[in-house]
């Protein structure tokens, strides 16, 4: 367990971590990527060479005797909502970083990014169950709340039940948000829950790997046990039989995903916890642009 001052200092280098690449990277990419509702009324002036003719308000022009245009403003304000997957396979880890530690990283990011746009943003951490709901909202401080809570929050069940966690979001929220959904979907239940939920909100997976969750070392025999159900096995990963089907099944399991989200109009990335998932994100943004 954390410390507070261990907790209170992690938080504080996330931070600056999220607003630097924020400021550098994704502040242009992130406001193009996720349009606002549409365009508002903002105010007249009088009409300026270059000016799109279909805005001329010819009432306002009538009553000075001379051309003046509508101007508009792009109804900004967005709403975005992090669903992290805080199960026992989160805290899986052989590289740099626990699952849970990238999906808290990239949350922040995310998170900041929204802030510094002037959005709202809130949270829903998950296992089987809902551990904790944090309804939207602007400001750092509200911000720094959310980093604080993806940082520290463990669930209290170990098993994963992503289609709780979509539901939940679709009872709690009436407007659209942008939903990004960070976890291994190691969950194969979630095809109609997701599907529902993409009809209503911007949805975007992000699925966070271990390398050893697509290749096994050549190690001899080893005793794994999964982290959800308790289930312990002994296998031998000098064979490059057992190897291969591992291997084979995370890819499986990558492809399934990929259609269940394709199938219902939503977006998934694949971010492995050695990667650099800053390029990714950037070329998700900037591709959506």
């Amino acid at each position: 367990m954390l410390t507070t001052s261990q907790i209170l200092k992690k938080v504080k280098e996330l931070e600056i971590k999220s607003k630097r690449l924020t400021r550098h990277l994704f502040t242009g990419e992130y406001h193009s990527a996720f349009k606002g509702r549409g365009m508002s009324f903002k105010e007249v002036r009088e009409y300026t060479a270059g000016d799109d003719i279909r805005f001329i308000d010819w009432n306002v022009s009538a009553r000075f005797n001379h051309p003046f245009s509508k101007l508009f403003e792009e109804e900004r304000e967005l709403t975005m909502m992090l669903l992290a997957d805080i199960s026992a396979s989160s805290l899986f880890g052989t590289v740099l970083a626990r699952k849970k530690d990238m999906v808290t990283e990239i949350g922040a990011v995310l998170g900041f990014s929204a802030i510094s746009n002037n959005d709202k943003v809130g949270s829903v951490l998950f296992s089987e169950d809902i551990e904790k709901y944090i309804p939207p909202k602007k400001g750092r401080d509200h911000g720094l709340y959310i980093v604080r809570e993806l940082l520290t929050r463990e669930g209290k069940k170990k098993g994963t039940d992503i289609s709780r966690a979509l539901r939940y979001l679709n009872n709690t929220t009436r407007q659209k948000c942008i939903v990004f959904v960070l976890s291994d979907f190691l969950d194969p239940g979630f095809a109609d829950a997701l599907r529902v939920a993409g009809k209503k909100h911007d949805v975007i997976g992000i699925k966070v790997y271990d390398p050893m969750d697509m290749q096994l070392p050549d190690a001899g025999v080893l005793e794994i046990e999964d982290a959800e159900s308790g289930q312990v096995a002994r296998i031998d990963t000098s064979d490059y039989l057992v190897r291969k089907a591992h291997q084979d099944a995370f890819f499986r399991h990558s492809e399934w995903c990929k259609q269940v989200f394709t199938r219902a109009g939503c977006d998934l990335l694949h971010i492995s916890t050695k990667e650099d998932y800053v390029k990714v994100l950037q070329k998700f943004f900037i591709g959506r642009t």
